[in-house]
């Protein structure tokens, strides 16, 4: 099972490439984690926000590959506990089919995107730089995998 994180936004500051890159070296073969970074759409020509939105939305859709479980991350989505998490991914692993996880831009993310995913998931009811996101997501698919092998990293 592969893991895509299709996040809006590139050219990250290194200690975010660094930190993602550090968690994403840990996960299992059987359990890779993708990034794929979706260029934001300009916010200089004069467009409205949702026009921006649309654009992102768009780039969002082309970039999915096809057949996956459909993961967007939004403030207003669950709030799983760690274990709760694990517990999906266990059922992610069963279910047999790739999952992407979608990060939107500073704008957030079209209706279209969000109406499309299987699940909204909240990592945090704070408002979180979208470049740290990509950490946190990264480090709780290794904790969590680290819960289903019983691997010490986790601890309660």
């Amino acid at each position: 099972m592969k893991l895509f994180i299709l996040a809006v936004g590139n050219k990250m500051p290194e200690w975010i490439t660094s930190g993602f890159n550090e968690y994403t070296k840990r996960m299992p073969r059987e359990s890779t984690i993708v990034l794929v970074e979706i260029k934001p759409e300009p916010r200089t020509t004069g467009k409205t926000v949702a026009q921006i939105m649309e654009a992102e939305a768009q780039r969002i859709e082309s970039s999915l590959p096809k057949d996956v479980t459909r993961i967007v991350l939004d403030e207003r989505g669950a709030h799983p506990s760690t274990k709760q998490l694990s517990q999906k991914m266990h059922d992610w692993l069963g279910g047999g089919r790739d999952v992407a996880f979608i990060i939107g831009g500073a704008d957030g993310l079209h209706e279209s995107v969000r109406g499309n995913a299987h699940q909204l998931l909240a990592l945090s009811a704070l408002t979180l730089p979208h470049g740290m996101v990509r950490v946190l997501l990264a480090e709780q698919l290794y904790r969590a995998y680290s819960l289903l092998q019983n691997h010490p990293y986790h601890r309660e």
